[in-house]
């Protein structure tokens, strides 16, 4: 990949947010889950699909902080909007490993 400036890293607006609802999504084409992201009282509670159904159970997102991108424009995955993008990396079986921080940190706190 080509280099980026920082200016162009700082453009991608990346916050910390927790989980306060998640649920099955069984209209995806993968299987994925559909999530309630509050992202701190800047941007309030935002909803995203995520595949993340390998690693995670439903019960096991709830109260998670992760990191999310805030500043792409929704997507439409069927009939859900995707408002965010929650941030992952595939694990050693290319499952999705969650972005979280270690300790807690606010909710709605950018990532620089």
């Amino acid at each position: 990949m080509a280099p980026i400036t920082i200016a162009d890293f700082q453009r991608v607006d990346i916050r910390l947010g927790t989980i306060v609802a998640a649920e099955p999504f069984p209209e995806a084409r993968r299987p994925a889950y559909r999530l309630r992201i509050d992202l701190g009282p800047e941007l309030g509670i935002k909803q995203s699909s995520a595949r993340v159904t390998e690693l995670y159970a439903i019960e096991a997102l709830i109260g998670r902080q992760v990191a999310a991108v805030v500043n792409l424009p929704p997507l439409r995955v069927g009939s859900f909007v995707s408002e965010v993008l929650v941030l992952g990396f595939p694990s050693a079986t290319g499952a999705v490993s969650l972005v979280t921080v270690e300790p807690p940190a606010p909710n709605g706190g950018r990532l620089y």
